[in-house]
């Protein structure tokens, strides 16, 4: 009965975290899908930036026409652009929530430096001192090698065991609190991933559609085309071009940063296992 309860608490602790990550992975791209709508609306398409606003009435996309400002020419990008602004407002959120994630996981100070002061007070069998270091940390590291030091100390006084069964029992509880710990910081990194290609091929879209436009201004009339059609085409590629680039550029780069300390943390859980076995296997022969 001693082992099921912590058991059980763990799994709620994951459950818990699992649920509460997962409310922010299907509602934020809603929301930032229609922010993007809105930003390009409302913001980059209002009336008062154009020089020829529609005057027909129409809501969802007006056809505004010589925009006056800068940004009001992103407007002429299209029915894409808000969807290329949305993945871009993606990135911004789960980058904050990805680095809140991380920092929070790699706790207090450097984990060189606390693995460093567990094995000092492990040398000296004093596991107390050990375990009140990762409270200290509050990381993942600090909450692997805690549960791997509470491991520890029950094994220092197990009778039943022999030496090679204690530490494999150390090193399953250490591979079990590993696995609550890993998935919390990988997880909503596929969405920046993702955007990485999207953004690329939401862009290419927009860029063909622009030059759709563009081809057909020039055919009509009999070859002669439109100027002003023509060249609404052809800001429309390459504003989607640009948006688009911009969008899976940025995603990338913060894709890989965070990817980077992950692979820190996971190197420091690393640590933690092979500290308390090789601590255990010499202190404990």
């Amino acid at each position: 009965m001693a082992e099921t309860k912590p058991t059980a608490a763990k799994a709620a602790t994951s459950g818990q975290a699992k649920q509460s990550s997962n409310v922010i992975s299907w509602i934020a791209p809603i929301v930032c899908i229609i922010a993007g709508y809105l930003i390009w609306r409302f913001i980059l398409g209002n009336a008062s930036g154009f020089k020829e606003p529609d005057t027909s009435g129409a809501w969802f996309w007006p056809k505004h026409h010589t925009p006056i400002g800068e940004m009001n020419k992103i407007y002429e990008g299209g029915i894409i652009v808000p969807f290329l602004i949305g993945l871009f407002l993606m990135v911004i959120v789960f980058s904050i929530e990805r680095y809140l994630t991380i920092r929070k996981a790699m706790g207090a100070g450097n984990a060189t430096d606390f693995i460093r002061k567990v094995q000092y007070h492990l040398a000296n069998k004093n596991i107390d001192a050990a375990i009140a270091e990762c409270d200290k940390q509050k990381g993942s590291v600090g909450n692997v090698m805690k549960a791997g030091l509470k491991k520890y100390r029950e094994m220092t006084s197990e009778s039943v065991m022999d030496h090679e069964q204690k530490i494999q029992a150390i090193q399953k509880e250490v591979e079990e609190a590993t696995a609550l710990e890993l998935p919390m910081l990988s997880k909503n990194l596929v969405f920046l991933s993702t955007i990485t290609s999207l953004g690329t091929l939401i862009a290419l879209l927009g860029t063909v559609l622009g030059m759709i436009r563009s081809f057909s201004a020039l055919g009509a009339a009999g070859g002669g085309g439109d100027a002003t059609a023509l060249a609404i085409g052809i800001s429309e590629a390459l504003y989607n071009t640009a948006l688009g680039i911009a969008t899976s550029s940025f995603a990338l780069i913060m894709y890989n940063v965070f990817t980077t300390k992950i692979d820190g943390i996971t190197y420091g859980i690393d640590e933690t296992s092979f500290t308390l076995t090789q601590s255990f296997a010499t202190q404990y022969k």
